[in-house]
């Protein structure tokens, strides 16, 4: 087999890399801020931030005396489309849990206004998601408008997979782990050790189900390595990002949650070898037996490199594939 160097290699290695991207883009979601919906100054500095996601939030962080004006700010911030970074970040809104006073008028006017997603917290089951989704529905949302939905009690993780199956429109899970140490009368500490048990039950719902799952906040916005640490732990626990609730945490988990240069090229020396092999059966690489199923994470890591480098790219993004058409704040009390 002829060997390729030098600048041969490196435009076969692009060209493959486009290939895979082509063939089913990853949105990245490693970043994902909550921000109040109450604070303009807050929301006006949100527009420059480099977060994949903005959760714009009329939850927690919102005190019920502002409960109307900060429904209205995100309405008008997602009808705006100025946070959207030309389609590079998503743009969702947090809306008050069901059973209080404000989550029906939350949902009619969010809902109307199509954002990326509601994300909706303290979903109990399925039938609490298509509940949201009907009155979504009602609401006149487009159906770009996806669900993504908070888990947050012992029974929600036990349902992780009914809640994240429910529906197609339910794109993500995203686990409060602040709510849920309280449910589960813990002290989470700096390894999460009484969280470990829940953490992995929700990755496992949302990957039976083929979604998306983020992992929760860190709550000492100071404490960068602290952060940096919970990071990589999520990571390792199989979390796509984390939610933050200060801006000050973005860069540590694009940083964490991105692919590094050694990981991206050993997918690449994967896919080589595999294409030296035929593309069939088992081929060693480096010792090391290769299978369709390295194969395929390789290619997944690819796009999401390439999904990562579109996002900081300049110019629009298209929609994510496959589509029909928190806890926290910066910061807040999640």
């Amino acid at each position: 087999m002829q060997t390729r160097t030098g600048a041969d290699a490196d435009d076969t290695d692009r060209r493959r890399d486009e290939d895979v991207a082509g063939r089913g883009e990853v949105r990245p979601r490693r970043s994902v801020l909550y921000l109040p919906a109450s604070n303009p100054r807050a929301m006006e500095k949100a527009k420059g931030l480099a977060c994949d996601a903005l959760v714009l939030d009329l939850e927690d962080a919102v005190a019920p005396d502002a409960k109307e004006q900060a429904r209205a700010a995100a309405v008008a911030a997602v009808s705006s489309g100025a946070w959207r970074d030309e389609g590079r970040r998503e743009v969702t809104v947090r809306v008050n849990a069901a059973g209080t006073p404000w989550h029906d008028d939350d949902l009619a006017a969010v809902g109307a206004a199509g954002p990326d997603a509601v994300v909706v917290p303290k979903v109990t089951g399925a039938a609490a998601v298509r509940e949201v989704l009907a009155a979504l529905d009602a609401a006149g949302a487009p159906a770009s408008t996806a669900m993504w939905a908070m888990l947050e009690t012992p029974g929600a993780v036990l349902r992780a997979e009914e809640i994240a199956a429910a529906s197609d429109r339910l794109t993500v899970l995203v686990v409060g782990t602040n709510d849920l140490a309280k449910e589960l009368r813990v002290d989470a500490g700096p390894r999460r050790v009484p969280l470990l048990t829940s953490l992995g039950l929700a990755v496992l719902g949302a990957r039976a189900a083929g979604k998306v799952v983020l992992d929760g906040v860190y709550n000492d916005i100071r404490d960068a390595e602290g952060f940096d640490a919970e990071c990589a732990q999520g990571r390792e626990l199989g979390f796509d990002g984390k939610t933050l609730v200060h801006p000050s945490q973005i860069d540590g988990a694009n940083t964490v949650f991105a692919p590094d240069a050694a990981s991206l090229e050993d997918a690449r020396a994967v896919l080589r070898a595999w294409e030296a092999g035929g593309g069939r059966g088992v081929v060693t690489h480096e010792g090391r037996m290769i299978e369709a199923l390295h194969v395929e994470t390789a290619r997944r890591l690819l796009r999401t490199d390439s999904a990562i480098r579109a996002r900081s790219s300049t110019g629009p993004v298209p929609d994510e594939p496959g589509r029909a058409g928190a806890e926290g704040s910066a910061r807040m009390n999640p």
